[in-house]
């Protein structure tokens, strides 16, 4: 689903923090010893948000969706995205994804099929995910104005970066400006789905939930690889 996409840069991080984690992987709330580099950071942003072929399979409910109601209309659309949404669960359940995560796509493609129900649009079925960057968005900037970046809460533990790190200037630099580029992220990301949903484009309102995930591991891997120097960087 597009906004279960929206949030897989950040999901796995965190989940670790309620006993979530992957079987075989690191505790995400755990220093990460991967190399420093931008790329080496990137792939493993992209990792935890399932790779590609994970950002996908969470998509199917909404690309079948679309799919069939550019081939059939609003019926088949719905008949499409009732046998998607099971494929989807158990694919992400095979590949020993989270629970947690598996139930929250399939909890959110029976809203957004709800949602699409009432109005009797396909583009209704974007309606709420395309209202999720403005959330987003609010949430990140209000954390950098009590200075509490939302970037430095999820991953200061992850890189091994100090429990006072709000006291450590640079690092509260850090966190503070990709939290603000994330702020820039939602609010672009809020404008595109706007636009695509007023000129009722449903196909653009899935691309643009696809595409999501990779811009968002992107920031999480600049914010890993700025924060690790940061820290080394440290007196």
């Amino acid at each position: 689903m597009t906004n279960d996409l929206a949030a897989a840069p950040t999901e796995r991080f965190t989940a670790a923090r309620h006993g979530d984690h992957h079987p075989g992987e690191q505790p995400d709330d755990q220093p990460d010893e991967q190399p420093t580099t931008l790329s080496a950071a990137l792939r493993r942003s992209l990792a935890r948000s399932g790779g590609m072929t994970g950002i996908l399979v969470a998509a199917l409910p909404a690309i079948a969706f679309v799919a069939a109601d550019a081939v059939g209309g609003l019926t088949w659309a719905f008949i499409a995205l009732a046998v998607a949404a099971p494929v989807a669960f158990g694919a992400r359940l095979a590949r020993r994804e989270s629970l947690r995560g598996a139930l929250i796509g399939l909890a959110v493609a029976g809203v957004c099929a709800g949602v699409a129900a009432f109005s009797g649009e396909a583009r209704a079925f974007f309606l709420l995910p395309t209202l999720i960057p403005a959330v987003l968005g609010v949430v990140f900037l209000g954390s950098v104005l009590v200075r509490r970046p939302v970037t430095g809460m999820i991953f200061n533990r992850l890189v091994g970066g100090p429990a006072d790190w709000r006291d450590h200037p640079r690092l509260l630099r850090v966190y503070t400006l990709s939290t603000l580029a994330g702020v820039a992220l939602h609010a672009l990301n809020l404008v595109a789905r706007g636009v695509a949903y007023l000129a009722n484009q449903p196909a653009v309102l899935a691309a643009l939930g696809v595409a999501a995930a990779p811009v968002f591991a992107l920031l999480a891997a600049v914010t890993l690889v700025a924060a690790r120097r940061a820290i080394t960087a440290a007196p």
